[in-house]
């Protein structure tokens, strides 16, 4: 496995909610602004602003099929973007308590 896929592995297993993220994404800010009105504990990584981001992106492709951002997990689970997130903002208070994250 390589060193960026095992580095999104434990982003996505070590936290109940996990954002891939770019700092200047629209939707991204979206999703992050959602899971905060929800007091949600999310982690956040801002691919842009690190090193391996473009290393990270290609691998979480890989893993999910999905290259855009922001790249959404809920305990382990794959999400989607945010337009994804959004539709499921009726559960998603519940989603968020399973895994833990509010």
């Amino acid at each position: 496995m390589s060193a960026a896929k095992t580095k999104a592995q434990g982003i996505i297993d070590d936290n109940p909610v996990a954002v891939f993220s770019k700092s200047y994404c629209p939707y991204c800010k979206a999703t992050k602004s959602l899971l905060s009105e929800m007091g949600a504990k999310f982690y956040a990584i801002e691919l842009d602003q690190v090193d391996d981001g473009a290393a990270i992106q290609d691998a979480l492709e890989e893993m999910t099929h999905q290259r855009s951002v922001p790249n959404v997990f809920i305990a382990r689970q794959h999400i989607g973007g945010n337009s994804d997130l959004q539709a499921k903002k009726g559960q998603l208070k519940n989603m968020l308590k399973q895994a833990n994250a509010i």
